[in-house]
């Protein structure tokens, strides 16, 4: 009996452990902050029976209603093992009209990127004055002598107009701002070099999440524009969207992920003005006429299920297909990864394979809400990528509109 007893209470000692192992791990990812719709009340979508119940400094209930307010909870798991405590903010329910349609990227960095290194031959020996004076790839150079850099030829005049004597150079680092000097060297061509490779602009092809009818504000890609060689975000200085025609899809394979291929048509549609980790934003970009506005899902509204993703494949426009959520990822270590999902439309899968190149941005509808966007492929199965919720998108989105207040 008594070692019976022992047993019972060693086992009862490791559930204990694993129920706040459980609860310590769960704090650690969840959100420390949610919104809610005005007139709703959070619940946390998850394979955990995570349950929510009001704080005793919280508001009342009549509150929950009214944009503005915030309120306490505490989440806790069975048995009333707490989680912790978070806050929820009350917010108006955005109504956004989907996208779907492509669109071409035209932008232009603040500085220039340095994307590669290459020694110069001068006088029997090879040499490299940006890499002596300190500087890497993945340098964005904002200024050369005092005056600000935004092109390549503007880097190229620096060198040239220096003679051979030294140039004060500023640029930013992983977000730091350093300087340094750096004296060109006189190849064996006659030309002054630094020893540098820069890029200044980037080209390419999107989709478009979603456009807000209320402040003409409209959101992409769902992920940053990055430079191809450095993998980095690329600086905003400048940029515009404009009409694409899609001309063919090439189809996704394991190992080989697909695209859409286009070409610009050359007619502008919309300003850019941020290019950030959740996606593309600026002014304009609204879709064709016709499109109906529809709830903007908060991210305790996504659930694991059926949805449709809508993007255009031709000429005939966007068209929606039906897809899974495979997958609702309840923490935020990552803000453009918070679903899995999957193809399962036949005629979408006989056309691209899945996800290709071109579909980041294309909206994910579920329950008559956009709740999210697709962002990337697994590049071994085509057919399953990532996701970003909507909620994110948005957050970005409202600092456009703040920016022109």
């Amino acid at each position: 009996m008594r070692k019976l007893i022992q047993k019972v209470a060693g086992a009862l000692c490791l559930a204990v452990v694993a129920v706040q192992s459980l609860a310590l791990y769960t704090q650690a990812v969840l959100p420390d902050h949610y919104y809610v719709a005005a007139g709703e009340t959070l619940t946390i979508n998850s394979t955990l029976p995570i349950t929510t119940e009001s704080s005793g400094d919280s508001l009342p209930v009549e509150a929950y209603s009214t944009a503005g307010n915030s309120y306490n909870v505490d989440l806790k798991l069975p048995y009333g093992v707490e989680i912790k405590q978070v806050q929820v903010q009350v917010v108006d329910r955005s109504m956004v009209v989907p996208g779907g349609t492509p669109f071409g990227i035209k932008m232009f960095t603040e500085g220039v990127i340095v994307v590669g290194m290459s020694d110069i031959p001068c006088g029997g020996e090879s040499r490299n004055p940006a890499k002596e004076a300190g500087v890497k790839v993945g340098d964005i150079i904002t200024a050369m002598d005092g005056h600000a850099v935004q092109t390549n030829e503007d880097v190229g005049a620096v060198v040239t107009a220096s003679g051979g004597k030294p140039v004060s150079i500023e640029f930013q680092r992983s977000g730091q701002e350093l300087s340094c000097s750096m004296t060109p060297v006189k190849s064996d061509d006659g030309s002054y070099r630094a020893g540098i490779w820069v890029r200044d602009s980037s080209a390419g092809i999107g989709t478009l999440t979603y456009y807000n009818p209320s402040s003409d504000v409209f959101a992409g890609l769902g992920h940053a524009i990055c430079d191809v060689d450095t993998g980095n975000i690329m600086p905003l200085h400048s940029g515009e969207i404009v009409d694409v025609s899609i001309t063919g899809v090439h189809k996704g394979e394991s190992g080989a992920p697909g695209e859409l291929r286009g070409s610009f048509t050359g007619s502008r549609t919309g300003e850019l003005l941020i290019n950030s980790q959740v996606g593309i934003f600026g002014t304009g970009g609204q879709p064709s006429a016709g499109a109906e506005p529809v709830p903007l899902a908060l991210r305790y509204e996504v659930v694991e299920g059926p949805a449709t993703i809508r993007c255009t494949l031709d000429d005939s426009g966007p068209k929606e297909y039906a897809i899974n959520i495979e997958k609702v990822s309840i923490g935020e270590n990552n803000p453009t990864k918070n679903m899995v999902i999957r193809v399962v439309d036949s005629e979408l899968l006989a056309k691209t394979g899945g996800i290709v190149q071109g579909m980041s941005g294309s909206p994910i509808l579920q329950n008559g809400k956009l709740v999210g966007a697709v962002t990337h492929v697994f590049v071994n199965d085509p057919t399953r990528g990532y996701g970003i919720f909507a909620e994110n998108m948005e957050k970005m989105s409202s600092s456009v509109e703040r920016g022109r207040e």
